[in-house]
């Protein structure tokens, strides 16, 4: 195919990604509560990419399992160094372990603003809210303050917000304090009563959700997520399809790989076992028994993190014409290596943009499928010898094998993956300019 061909291939996938997906985002981001749950994400991201910086430390360098760890001999370098982890860890309890909180917080807010109500105050009742609802703490140990627990962060935002919105715009429902009142005390007492009514509401809808699981709402929506996958069996459709289940819940805020991993690591942990079993008695991964392991999905599909978004960042470093995807990028590129992304996924966002829906669930699929297709027609061994979650991205397989075409199939799908993100950055670049 000629330079001109390519190009014109390029320019046309570019104009129907334009065409399709930005009146979408047009749409999309002037719909109030969408709005609302885009502005959360983003007011949290520096939160967002302190924690990420902590995991990618602690994961890589500090773990005695780390990539960088391990490969450079760290423990004998600097005996003592995994302590260091444990000094760092509970900064992640102010960050990435309490993003629903923060998400509901700023969706009440934010909601209530555009309502024209009273923000500070919804998005304090919005906090108060998510406590109601909240199971015994002594039970989760705050389990669903992280990412488990947004769809019901979500849903308390846009309850609350609605709610207590538009409640307050009822003058019936007002107290009229006298003048002499202090501003900050007739503040609060004016819309006392709608406080009051959606305390009330949340608290009837957390009794109704007891009648159905005595935990209440949060382990319902988590169980309704999991329950549909239990039945799958343990094959290469089964692996496809929680992967992509992974990446999607991923573009609603929620941490897929956490959400899908009992069940994953229930059908492929055996698997995994078996063939590094037969790799360190055998000092090959040639003729380990299992062609389908979890490790396909680390190895070929979340380079660079979930959504194969390697691929993104060399793309907009590559096209980007956008200040802001130039500035975030700078900053996620360090944790990406370690396969950490969630200030790519919180900052550009990948939450609820229409833009990078597709290729962010798509791509780690055709790439595992291809990693799979090279594994069963014996191109490449199976994927044998443990390698933590954290090595660089094209270098998983190459590990995981032992076998050099394993890394050169690893950087041809970073290579198809930028080619395929390079038009959707294209289309961002025009929807930056209508933002």
């Amino acid at each position: 195919m000629s330079q001109s061909n390519k190009k014109g291939f390029m320019d046309r996938f570019e104009a129907v990604a334009e065409k399709s997906l930005l009146p979408i985002a047009m749409k999309l981001n002037a719909q109030r509560h969408l709005a609302a749950l885009r502005d959360a994400f983003i007011l949290v991201l520096p939160l967002t990419m302190a924690g990420s910086f902590i995991v990618m430390l602690n994961c890589a360098f500090f773990a005695a399992d780390g990539f960088v760890y391990d490969k450079l001999m760290l423990g004998k370098l600097i005996p003592g160094l995994t302590e260091v982890a444990p000094v760092l860890w509970p900064a992640n309890n102010g960050t990435l372990n309490i993003l629903s909180l923060l998400v509901c917080f700023l969706i009440t807010r934010n909601l209530v603003k555009t309502l024209g109500g009273d923000d500070l105050i919804g998005g304090l009742l919005g906090f108060s809210s998510f406590f109601i609802l909240y199971p015994d703490l002594a039970k989760t140990a705050g389990g669903y303050f992280g990412t488990k627990g947004i769809f019901v962060a979500m849903f308390i935002g846009f309850l609350v917000g609605e709610g207590f919105a538009r409640l307050s715009k009822v003058e019936k429902l007002q107290f009229k304090m006298p003048d002499s009142v202090p501003p900050a005390v007739a503040r609060s007492f004016k819309v006392l009563i709608p406080i009051f009514i959606m305390i009330f509401i949340v608290t009837v809808v957390n009794f109704l959700a007891t009648k159905v699981n005595a935990d209440g709402i949060f382990p319902i929506v988590y169980s309704a997520i999991q329950k549909p996958l239990e039945g799958l069996g343990q094959n290469i459709g089964t692996l496809l399809i929680l992967l992509t289940l992974s990446n999607l819940l991923w573009i609603f805020g929620i941490h897929g790989p956490n959400t899908v991993n009992a069940i994953q690591s229930a059908m492929f942990e055996g698997p995994k076992n078996d063939n590094l079993a037969y790799a360190s008695a055998n000092g090959t991964a040639w003729g380990a028994p299992n062609e389908i392991t979890w490790q396909l999905v680390d190895a070929f599909g979340n380079m660079g993190g979930s959504g194969m978004t390697i691929g993104l960042i060399i793309a907009i470093i590559l096209v980007s014409k956008r200040e802001d995807f130039k500035s975030l990028n700078k900053l996620a590129i360090g944790p990406a290596i370690f396969n950490i992304n969630e200030p790519i996924i919180f900052g550009l966002p990948i939450v609820l943009n229409p833009i990078f829906i597709l290729p962010f669930v798509i791509l780690p699929v055709v790439n595992v499928f291809i990693g799979y297709l090279c594994i069963h027609f014996e191109i490449i061994p199976p994927l044998a010898f443990n390698v933590p979650w954290t090595t660089p991205g094209p270098l998983a397989a190459f590990f995981a094998t032992q076998e050099p075409l394993a890394l050169l199939i690893s950087l041809v799908l970073v290579a198809i993956s930028v080619v395929v993100y390079i038009p959707f950055v294209m289309a961002a670049n025009k929807s930056g300019a209508t933002e």
